[in-house]
């Protein structure tokens, strides 16, 4: 396993990779089940396995939830290194941001729904950094967890907006043995918030409309963001603990 920081290095790491098929997974860290499973399905279809390791400060809405993102990047190389990963990019902010965040995506219609009427910019900052990273990696196949539909669906969208040449690759959420999908986030929840945050996917997935599933939820006593029915699937955010979690599933229930 190699672990490449500087970018001058790391241009020269992919030019040798010549023709050899690459996948890149773009994680922050704080590696999980969610992020192994992303990692092994790219490293049985391609040649070459890219992790990258970015902390991404423009895409956190509050100074406090950065400051708390946990930073372990010799631990989540050996576990990318046991899951098929070859490489992992853990370049410098400095590095990524070197004009100071002055060029940015902005996507104007789906970016301003869900995750980002509740935080603002948000978006702005997922697909500035990756649009950055995979220029850099210059894959063939990108993986992105379904847990973050949303976020998958304008990843895809700027891919083919900009022409970009890359397979995104959209893989199924990780869940606990409880049902609950698999977070960084999920390690900041108390036992007892742990137990109850178990309630979240049983009740998105309760039946009825998305207005009685969100009345269930805060009676089950989170406190709901949102719950919304869009293109075929069923998206929620609740707050619990002072923990913001998110879901979704494929809709195929009776709305009545």
């Amino acid at each position: 396993m190699t672990v490449i920081a500087d970018l001058a290095q790391w241009k020269s790491v992919r030019s040798d990779l010549g023709d050899q098929t690459v996948g890149f997974v773009p994680t922050m860290g704080a590696l999980h089940d969610g992020h192994v499973s992303l990692i092994r399905r790219s490293a049985a279809d391609n040649d070459v396995t890219v992790v990258s390791i970015f902390v991404n400060p423009t895409q956190f809405n509050e100074a406090a939830d950065l400051e708390a993102y946990p930073q372990q990047l010799a631990a989540d190389a050996r576990l990318a290194a046991e899951a098929g990963a070859d490489l992992v990019l853990a370049p410098e902010h400095r590095a990524i941001y070197s004009d100071g965040y002055r060029y940015r995506v902005t996507e104007s219609s789906l970016s301003l729904h869900m995750e980002g009427s509740h935080r603002p910019g948000h978006f702005d900052g997922v697909l500035t950094v990756v649009l950055k990273l995979l220029n850099l990696v210059k894959p063939h196949r990108a993986y992105f967890g379904e847990k973050d539909y949303q976020q998958y669906l304008l990843i895809r969208g700027m891919v083919e907006a900009l022409f970009l040449p890359v397979q995104i690759v959209p893989c199924p959420t990780v869940r606990a043995p409880d049902g609950l999908a698999l977070s960084s986030r999920n390690a900041r929840l108390s036992a007892e918030s742990r137990a109850q945050a178990a309630q979240f996917p049983l009740l998105m997935a309760s039946g009825g409309n998305s207005r009685q599933v969100g009345e269930r939820l805060a009676a089950a006593g989170f406190e709901v963001d949102y719950v919304v029915d869009s293109d075929g699937r069923r998206f929620g955010a609740v707050v619990i603990d002072g923990v913001r979690l998110i879901d979704n599933i494929p809709l195929t229930l009776d709305k009545d």
